[in-house]
């Protein structure tokens, strides 16, 4: 099996950093291991772009979660997938938070980390062909988004936007006026349902609120629906 789609390991543990590079060689992926969170950034930001991330997250110099930030501020969306021995669910929602796709905790079998890894490529691969389908640029009231360049607009002014929020916003205004709940949400635009989890919803909406609200205490396009969710509407309709 061949595949051309890179993937950057970070892991200090040498024994564990092997096993990982061998496993996912052995899909045919291309591999690179960084022994530590300066060289994994390096690698990040200078030989790139990768098609997947696996970071650990206690790491000499910068950590994983520092390496997740960076890699989410980057114009093109990758895959994340961080690794720990912290296994609580706070920590696990921190990474979450952060823009990671996907946490295991150690220990964990290789065999489910390369899965996980496919499924994530899998995914990465339809919201590419998605973007292509839909090549048109999305509009709604004041909002522009054109999804084939990852580029947004709110009342004529570009939008700063991580890739996950672009996402998010996306789906929105793809459905306008349509409920979702937050594990609906976390399906759909993370591409996982796991239980506990939902708060990152609602960071991700708060941060979307104070980006494309006039005032995010009072929103106008981004609503929550007590009891069922959030929809976005366009927010012109009804005004003078």
């Amino acid at each position: 099996m061949t595949d051309s789609r890179r993937i950057l390991v970070v892991e200090d543990d040498a024994d564990i950093g092997r096993l990982l590079c061998m496993h996912l060689s052995d899909e045919g992926y291309q591999v690179q291991l960084a022994a530590d969170g300066s060289q994994g950034l390096a690698l990040l930001e200078q030989q790139g772009p990768w098609d997947a991330l696996v970071l650990d997250v206690m790491l000499p110099g910068v950590d994983g979660l520092q390496l997740c930030q960076r890699a989410r501020a980057m114009t093109r969306y990758v895959p994340v997938i961080i690794i720990s021995a912290r296994g609580s669910e706070t920590q696990r929602i921190v990474g979450l938070e952060l823009g990671a796709d996907d946490y295991l905790a150690k220990p964990f079998s290789m065999p489910e980390l390369v899965a996980r890894v496919r499924a994530l490529l899998r995914r990465a691969d339809a919201m590419a062909q998605n973007a292509r389908l839909d090549a048109g640029t999305v509009v709604l009231g004041g909002l522009q988004l054109d999804p084939l360049a990852r580029a947004a607009h709110c009342d004529g002014q570009p939008l700063e936007l991580t890739p996950r929020e672009f996402d998010l916003l996306m789906h929105f205004a793809r459905h306008p006026d349509q409920v979702f709940s937050r594990m609906q949400l976390l399906d759909q635009v993370w591409g996982h349902a796991h239980e506990g989890y939902e708060h990152t919803v609602n960071t991700h909406i708060n941060r979307l609120r104070n980006k494309i609200e006039r005032d995010p205490a009072q929103p106008r396009r981004l609503l929550t629906v007590w009891g069922r969710g959030y929809k976005l509407v366009d927010d012109s309709v009804g005004t003078a």
